[in-house]
């Protein structure tokens, strides 16, 4: 199995260059982030017509995430539990159940931002980061396989990042996200790339201005951490970065993890 995760900045701007990914790589899950678009204005046709169920969590010109699955898929989450005042639309989760193989629950996130950090949005990224921790908690609870992948807004080391003195103080970088994160790998979660590529650089951001891509001056914010059972069934993962050259691309491009 196949599960994709890939910031797509906006979904609608870069439809073309989506599909065509699709049509390449042939996901059998994928999570969307930063589809910037309300639930009614998600092109789910396309999708459908590909053989995927489609279930969107949307929200007008920002945010928004969805899970793409050619398998059916059952307990369907929209938005991060924990507080329920939570209006932006950044977490969407569903048990994907394949014929014939054990199911595997799913989560997509597009984990926030955070800057200008220190201030309000730093402190609200630290928050959904505890929350993520507490559910994932939970998750584990029940001893399935599952995978939390999506953009988390999180540079977890310097080789993830083209210049780390560079980022110093950026909240994607501070000591305090590297923290949170580190809490919520500690759990038992494996980061799948680097279980593929230990020690490998793979950028998965490169910023539109200042000839980022060109220079290849990118950074690794976009992650699939594996529960044990998922890690269990690990056969690789991966990059697309190819994507990022072409014309009009989004700013991230997807990674992947394969599983048994």
């Amino acid at each position: 199995m196949k599960i994709a995760t890939f910031n797509v900045n906006s979904i609608n701007a870069r439809l073309p260059r989506i599909l065509e990914w699709f049509d390449k790589a042939k996901p059998d899950v994928a999570v969307l982030q930063e589809i910037k678009c309300v639930d009614e204005k998600f092109p789910a046709l396309e999708f459908e017509d590909r053989g995927y169920n489609v279930e969107v969590h949307g929200q007008k010109t920002y945010n928004g995430v969805a899970l793409l699955s050619k398998f059916p898929v059952e307990d369907v989450l929209r938005g991060l539990p924990g507080d329920k005042d939570d209006e932006q639309a950044r977490y969407i989760e569903a048990l994907v159940a394949p014929d014939n193989s054990a199911p595997i629950r799913v989560g997509g996130l597009y984990l926030p931002n955070g800057n200008p950090a220190p201030g309000p949005k730093y402190e609200y990224k630290l928050k959904w980061m505890k929350r993520l921790k507490r559910h994932a908690q939970k998750l584990l609870e029940h001893e399935e396989a599952f995978v939390l992948a999506g953009d988390y807004n999180v540079i977890p080391q310097a080789e993830d990042v083209h210049d780390p003195v560079a980022w110093q103080g950026d909240a994607l970088y501070r000591p305090e996200t590297h923290a949170a994160f580190r809490e919520i790998l500690y759990l038992g979660l494996t980061d799948a790339l680097r279980q593929a590529d230990p020690t490998g650089v793979r950028y998965t951001f490169w910023d539109y201005q200042r000839g980022a891509w060109e220079k290849d001056h990118g950074i690794r914010i976009d992650h699939l951490l594996l529960s044990p059972q998922a890690a269990d069934r690990f056969k690789d993962a991966g990059v697309d970065r190819a994507e990022r050259g072409k014309e009009k691309p989004s700013d991230h491009v997807p990674v992947w993890v394969e599983l048994e």
